[in-house]
């Protein structure tokens, strides 16, 4: 009998890890329906290191949406070298800001517009926004319009495109049903985004790129080379 139990639970064990194994390479190797979204792109900063952005380009990767600032005076130390040679290899190019709750949007829309450059095709400007990494500050809903509208009034007027605004987990919960209507990036690992109304969607946190050492964030645009055309395309 005691034998008996051992081998099953043994049994289970293995079965267990299999599963655990079968369900991680599937996770791994996910992608959306190519059909059904076309357009591929990828979020880095500092943390994915030296890039070799032709091959990347060269991977199926059409647009990138690069780190640019954070709070009100952190600027990602890879973001002009990522911008600049993102562009140079055709990518479509765009910036975002990790917008801290400890800072005024208005001091954080100075340091994003004094880092990104203009007068050159950007895709619209992202507003990161999270508790993961932030400062422990948590604003009500309507603290956090007041300087989401003091970051965006300049910014938007400064770059001449409508922001983008990006939410995780908690933040989504907290906030997205409450701030200031502007499209979507939203996060859904491995999973189709239950709500329609995005632009871009992040499916996965460890894709592998060429070009990139180690993993990287995946996304893909809702809508074709047009759609992304039309969003990158310079301002009047």
């Amino acid at each position: 009998m005691g034998k008996r139990i051992v081998f099953w639970g043994l049994a289970g064990v293995v079965v267990a890890c299999a599963v655990v194994a079968g369900a991680y390479f599937w996770f791994r190797g996910f992608s959306p329906d190519r059909a059904e979204f076309p357009v591929r792109g990828i979020d880095v900063s500092h943390h994915q290191g030296k890039i070799d952005w032709p091959r990347v380009a060269a991977d199926d990767v059409a647009f990138a949406i690069i780190k640019a600032t954070e709070g009100g005076t952190h600027v990602d130390t890879l973001f002009a070298t990522n911008l600049r040679e993102a562009r140079a290899a055709g990518l479509a190019v765009g910036a975002y800001h990790f917008f801290t709750f400890c800072r005024p949007g208005a001091d954080q829309a100075r340091n994003f517009i004094a880092v990104v450059p203009r007068g050159e095709p950007l895709l619209p400007p992202v507003v990161d926004i999270e508790f993961g990494g932030n400062c422990p500050q948590r604003p009500s809903p309507e603290q956090l319009n007041i300087e989401l509208a003091a970051f965006l009034g300049p910014v938007e007027a400064a770059f001449g495109k409508q922001a983008i605004f990006y939410l995780t987990d908690e933040a989504a919960d907290t906030y997205s049903g409450s701030i200031m209507t502007r499209q979507r990036w939203l996060r859904s690992l491995a999973m189709k985004p239950r709500e329609n109304d995005w632009i871009y969607w992040q499916y996965h946190n460890m894709g592998r790129v060429d070009g990139i050492e180690g993993d990287v964030d995946l996304n893909v645009l809702k809508g074709s080379r047009e759609t992304l055309a039309a969003l990158f395309a310079p301002t009047p």
